[in-house]
């Protein structure tokens, strides 16, 4: 093994570890996929965590120069094909072995940025937001699992930009207090926190409600090293969306919901048997 390869391993242990720390229910779908993708969709999770950390996290820096720092750092990897960033030399490798589009990098970092001041959003920053935060993030793993098929990307594009809404709203209803109270963010447009109602979960619920609809037909139709991996998430996700449909809107202000480690193992289980059955 060349000392190049050490280190291209070295960074790969980085990317995995950091995910496996960060969502052990995230690393637990991505150990469904086939051997070939997890590596790459761990490279992606590292870049999307570490930003993440810099604006929700990093309260005592100062996050507008640390994110400014990460996304040239980010460009600079692409550009040169190489990091001291072991996360950033990783994302570089995932970038350009499936082609991911710097549009998408673009994107993601300008939601980003609109968490260092934006503390509500209409209806039109909402959907930049969703675009930039969490469909991108679909998109980029959506490379990965297309390995190169353009023809089945463009296929499944609006599916897995509805995927990665999903999971992003659902994070938003789920933590809707802690954003709020700890963050001084309120992502939904038309909604006040203080007077959170019945009606306003009811429309944000309809909303989730679709794109899961929309994700589902695209996961029937992903390649075979991909599907049960995103199955396996979409119901998961899902699950925890049931649960917070039927909180009371009220509850959900003052409690985080969860689904516990043996609803995620009936909720693998029942996949199983699904995908043995040929029902996705």
């Amino acid at each position: 093994m060349s000392t190049f390869q050490l280190y291209n391993q070295v960074t790969a242990e980085t990317s995995k570890q950091t995910t496996l720390m960060y969502s052990s229910s995230f690393s637990s779908a991505i150990k469904l996929l086939h051997e070939d993708l997890r590596q790459p969709i761990y490279d992606v999770y590292g870049l999307v965590r570490y930003a993440d950390e810099i604006v929700d996290t990093f309260h005592d820096f100062d996050k507008a120069k640390l994110l400014a720092q990460f996304k040239i750092d980010t460009y600079n990897a692409i550009e040169q094909g190489i990091s001291l960033n072991p996360i950033l030399h990783r994302f570089q490798l995932t970038f350009r072995k499936y082609n991911i589009g710097q549009d998408l990098v673009e994107a993601f970092f300008n939601s980003m940025e609109m968490d260092l001041s934006k503390q509500d959003y209409d209806a039109a920053a909402y959907q930049n937001y969703i675009y930039g935060s969490a469909e991108v993030v679909g998109l980029m793993c959506l490379h990965i699992f297309c390995d190169g098929n353009k023809e089945k990307y463009e296929q499944l594009r609006s599916s897995a930009q509805s995927l990665g809404a999903a999971f992003q709203k659902v994070n938003f209803l789920r933590d809707i207090k802690a954003d709020f109270e700890g963050l001084e963010r309120m992502y939904f447009p038309n909604c006040d926190f203080t007077n959170f109602k019945p009606e306003d979960k009811q429309q944000i619920e309809a909303d989730i409600q679709a794109d899961f609809s929309a994700a589902l037909k695209g996961i029937k139709l992903l390649p075979i090293k991909a599907r049960f991996g995103v199955y396996v998430a979409y119901k998961y996700y899902y699950t925890l969306y049931k649960k917070i449909r039927k909180t009371q809107h009220d509850s959900i202000l003052h409690t985080r919901i969860r689904i516990p480690d043996y609803g995620k193992l009936f909720i693998l289980a029942k996949a199983k048997i699904r995908s043995q059955l040929n029902l996705l």
